[in-house]
């Protein structure tokens, strides 16, 4: 049985987001209200403001700031067995929650949750981009079936590259073992993350219900990482555990253009 009481969205907090007011209104207005954390490795009062204009608990992470050192501090400062990392520039549906739970409770061993995803871009919400739909397309038989476990299926939206969207997804930390985050990757520890959970008795749980709004803009890890190269060379290491290390690089080239999109 999945309830409320057993889901927590801890909202990763950094720097000064001026989008972190946004992302609180979406979680505390959810059609089924969950519990709701801030956790953060720079504390400052701008966050702690923010937190205290909702009641929101702030937890502060030991240890330097990295994206893994992160998600796993979230992740291990929470006292649920669902958990969802939010992302402290995105926007949640109101009925992400309840869609959730719903699905976690009529699959069998869920693993993860996630769900279909649109993009902000300069403050115009989108839900059809290119990249968008590709992904839509790797993930039909989800959506047709709602969950899968064989390892096939759940590795078959991984080999061109993660068709799974971070924010949207909820963890299943009953049967997942934490830290559920590489310390090694800067830019692909989802994507890594979802490689090893593919391996796991379990099933990988869809909705293709548009839960959520990830905000793309300069500011953002992501962008900056697509900037420096990180991120080709993490695809092609990520890339080689589906493909012959021959047949790699060039799945990556093709790859790479459609991380373009995260770029304005």
């Amino acid at each position: 049985m999945c309830l409320a009481k057993d889901h927590t969205f801890v909202l990763c907090a950094y720097g000064e987001s001026p989008y972190l007011s946004d992302c609180l209104d979406s979680l505390v207005n959810q059609s089924t209200r969950s519990n709701i954390l801030i956790s953060t490795s720079t504390p400052n009062s701008y966050i702690d403001r923010i937190a205290s204009n909702y009641s929101i608990p702030v937890i502060v992470n030991e240890g330097s700031p990295s994206i893994s050192h992160d998600w796993n501090c979230a992740i291990a400062n929470s006292n649920t067995k669902l958990v969802t990392i939010a992302h402290q520039d995105d926007i949640y549906s109101s009925s992400y929650t309840e869609t959730m739970l719903r699905a976690m409770k009529e699959a069998d061993r869920p693993l993860i949750f996630f769900s279909n995803y649109g993009e902000i871009r300069n403050g115009v919400y989108e839900e059809n981009l290119l990249i968008l739909k590709i992904k839509r397309i790797l993930l039909r038989k989800f959506a047709r079936h709602g969950a899968l476990s064989s390892v096939k299926d759940k590795r078959d939206i991984l080999r061109f590259g993660s068709a799974i969207c971070c924010p949207s997804v909820t963890f299943n930390l009953s049967i997942l073992q934490t830290p559920l985050f590489m310390t090694d990757m800067k830019c692909d520890l989802d994507w890594e993350a979802w490689e090893r959970f593919s391996k796991i008795d379990g099933s990988f749980v869809y909705s293709p219900e548009v839960l959520m709004f990830h905000r793309i803009h300069e500011g953002s890890e992501t962008t900056a990482l697509i900037k420096d190269d990180t991120r080709r060379s993490e695809d092609e290491t990520m890339l080689q555990k589906f493909w012959p290390k021959w047949f790699a690089p060039i799945v990556c080239s093709l790859y790479s253009l459609s991380m373009r999109s995260n770029s304005l």
